[in-house]
């Protein structure tokens, strides 16, 4: 039984995967499009990717749209497939950012670190100011039903607009989790428990408006048979950020991924990111400098992230996520999902979907 398409309005990636937005330049056209022309949903990550413009310390808003142009635009010009963009809550550019991937045709918008209470304003403000349908969708990343519900009723009340779809992402995602540390490793909290729960509290808004609000699930998803798993459980696609790290076209450093292949189990570990929020990282000399309070302060010139105090942290988390990319590890660190010891090998693009392909068609077949 080959993969279901996911379906997010009008829109359909016959491959039900979507590429996890990661920031700092590892997710971005390249990657992006080669994900969109095996048929799933690329995507394009925001977060200070302006960070190679030679401006950005100047001008750090104008250094990161025209980036974000520009990357929406060699996607294009790559791929016919679908490509979305994942832009946090908690950028000090998120508004910015969000109106400028709309008016750039952007198919979709994947948004958490943060609710995005008021995303949907930007895109009827477009429509009326421009005069112009813009069909960008707008798919919130949640951690839990109560998420869910809140956004689809605020939404609903202020704009008259639901969601046109949900990622659910579980406490094994990598980067930024939306869990509090002691939540991380709970049972309670974990993705196979938590997405039953989303589906059943999308169902009233699915019945009383009539249409289809999908829930992709996210955090841990690393075979094809996890896909069939979750779809089975009520998923109508998944997302995996991991797996796509470690792929020819991953647009990061060959040292970030080979980081990635060279992982074990006990190296994966929790850190305390500047951005207020537990981060989920493969452990070096800089984290552990960074622990020991050996790391200096610094001064911030890029103000990116609402929630980063840079009076109290010992480093500036773009900057190290960017040496990271550029393959500093000495100099950084790699942000990683909790499946990451299990990367043996750096793949194409192609060689991985197919490989799930072929795990989610056994996998299928086995229950029947």
């Amino acid at each position: 039984m080959p993969f279901p398409a996911l379906h997010i309005g009008e829109l359909e990636a016959k491959t039900p995967i979507v590429q996890g937005g990661m920031g700092v330049g590892i997710s971005l056209s390249g990657l992006a499009s080669a994900v969109a022309n095996e048929g799933g949903i690329g995507v394009i990550a925001g977060a200070m990717i302006g960070m190679t413009q030679k401006d950005v310390a100047q001008n750090p808003l104008e250094a990161n749209l025209r980036a974000l142009r520009e990357e929406i635009s060699k996607a294009r010009a790559l791929t016919s497939g679908i490509i979305g963009v994942n832009i946090m809550v908690a950028l000090t550019t998120f508004a910015q950012m969000v109106r400028t991937s709309i008016e750039n045709k952007i198919d979709v918008i994947f948004s958490g670190a943060g609710l995005p209470l008021d995303m949907p304003r930007h895109l009827l403000e477009l429509c009326e100011e421009k005069k112009e349908e813009f069909k960008t969708k707008l798919v919130p990343i949640i951690s839990s039903a109560r998420a869910a519900t809140v956004l689809a009723k605020k939404w609903l009340s202020r704009f008259n607009y639901l969601p046109d779809a949900f990622v659910l992402e579980g406490p094994k995602a990598g980067g930024h989790l939306g869990f509090k540390r002691e939540e991380i490793d709970d049972p309670a909290f974990a993705l196979d428990k938590l997405l039953p729960e989303v589906v059943d509290a999308v169902k009233p808004f699915e019945d009383k408006y009539g249409r289809a609000i999908p829930v992709i699930a996210a955090g841990g998803v690393y075979t094809g048979e996890d896909i069939a798993k979750y779809l089975a459980m009520g998923a109508s696609g998944v997302q995996m950020g991991t797996r796509f790290v470690a792929t020819h076209e991953c647009d990061a450093d060959p040292k970030f991924k080979q980081a990635f292949v060279n992982a074990r189990k006990e190296d994966v570990t929790i850190i305390n990111s500047p951005v207020g929020m537990p981060g989920r990282a493969i452990y070096n000399d800089f984290i552990q400098s960074a622990r020991d309070g050996l790391t200096k302060p610094f001064k911030c010139i890029f103000h990116c992230v609402k929630t980063c105090d840079n009076t109290k942290t010992p480093y500036c988390i773009a900057r190290v996520l960017l040496n990271a990319m550029r393959g500093r590890l000495e100099q950084g660190f790699a942000f990683c999902g909790a499946n990451v010891y299990r990367v043996n090998s750096i793949l194409s693009v192609h060689e991985l979907i197919e490989s799930l392909r072929e795990e989610y068609e056994e996998a299928v077949k086995d229950k029947k």
